[in-house]
């Protein structure tokens, strides 16, 4: 069973269905309302710990009830959470989101609260501890100087690194240069590159502008197409995802993002890993919420 040591953030969800998606000053009446733990961070984290690796969780949280009720589910899916920390002035990080009932689609609002108050100081002093043979998985919802600290430190200590750019923000070669793996959508591809993943060509594009200035590969994830993937050696490769029918997309790319650093954590080849996280998001649409949608393992393997 590998390790993966995820740093990143914690969300509390107040998701909201709606039988579609309101208009700048409109009101509409939602049809179903739900608190759910969330955070692309936990997500990812609950994901590996649901494909079978021991999982390290690094994140801050508030000083209050979604605190406490967060940390009682991680513990549920044995993450470990010893480093999980408390802020006295923030509250826990929300994510407000609706999702259109009819397509699964959504749009969600972050409130990133405490997450913004993790710092670079609360894991300098632990280094040794948290950073042993395995892979780091970081997103960008947490402090970019946190994030950039993290993947050197993982990166002068052996450990493969896996950078899921999310949400979209300009990165620089510096940082770039620490991380093995990246892992954005069509988005975050423009954002990093300045070319628009319009089509296949553009996507191959932006992969061997970004294969340049990472160690490993780059995996452009293409939602309901799939996912690009371009290694250093120059293969490349495009796998599609299963045809679903979605009913909530909100975690998708966390369960992908947290499955393949499973699989990575157990020295899985990469396309072998590639497929499986591919498999394991393309089941977490099929259910609603973010944690409560992540597949177990043997979902995955019941479905070959």
């Amino acid at each position: 069973m590998g390790k993966v040591l995820v740093i990143g953030s914690s969300n509390t969800d107040l998701v909201s269905r709606t039988e579609k998606m309101p208009k700048p000053g409109e009101t509409i009446i939602g049809k179903e309302f739900r608190v759910v733990q969330g955070g692309k961070g936990a997500n990812q984290a609950v994901a590996a710990a649901r494909a079978g690796s021991n999982v390290v969780f690094v994140a801050k949280l508030g000083n209050d009830a979604f605190a406490e009720n967060a940390l009682q589910e991680y513990q549920k899916d044995q993450l470990n959470t010893q480093y999980i920390l408390n802020d006295k002035n923030e509250p826990t990080g929300t994510a407000i989101i609706i999702v259109d009932n009819h397509s699964g689609q959504n749009s969600i609002v972050v409130n990133p609260g405490a997450n913004h108050q993790l710092k670079v100081s609360d894991i300098e002093g632990i280094e040794n501890e948290l950073f042993t043979p395995g892979v780091l998985l970081v997103q960008l919802e947490i402090p970019p100087d946190v994030v950039h600290y993290a993947l050197k430190t993982a990166s002068e200590h052996g450990m493969k690194t896996l950078l899921n750019p999310a949400p979209a923000r300009h990165l620089s070669d510096e940082l770039l240069s620490y991380v093995d793996i990246i892992t954005p959508n069509e988005t975050e591809a423009e954002m990093l590159t300045g070319i628009k993943c319009v089509n296949d060509e553009n996507i191959e594009r932006a992969a061997k502008a970004l294969i340049e200035k990472v160690n490993d590969a780059v995996i452009i994830t293409l939602g309901e197409k799939g996912v690009f993937f371009m290694l250093k050696n120059g293969k490349t490769g495009s796998i599609p995802a299963l045809k679903v029918k979605a009913v909530d997309t909100t975690a998708a790319g966390d369960v992908f993002n947290g499955y393949l650093a499973a699989a990575l954590s157990k020295h899985t080849a990469i396309e072998k890993a590639i497929y499986q996280s591919i498999r394991a998001a393309s089941i977490s649409v099929k259910k609603e919420g973010a944690q409560p949608s992540i597949p177990y393992l043997y979902e995955i393997e019941s479905q070959k």
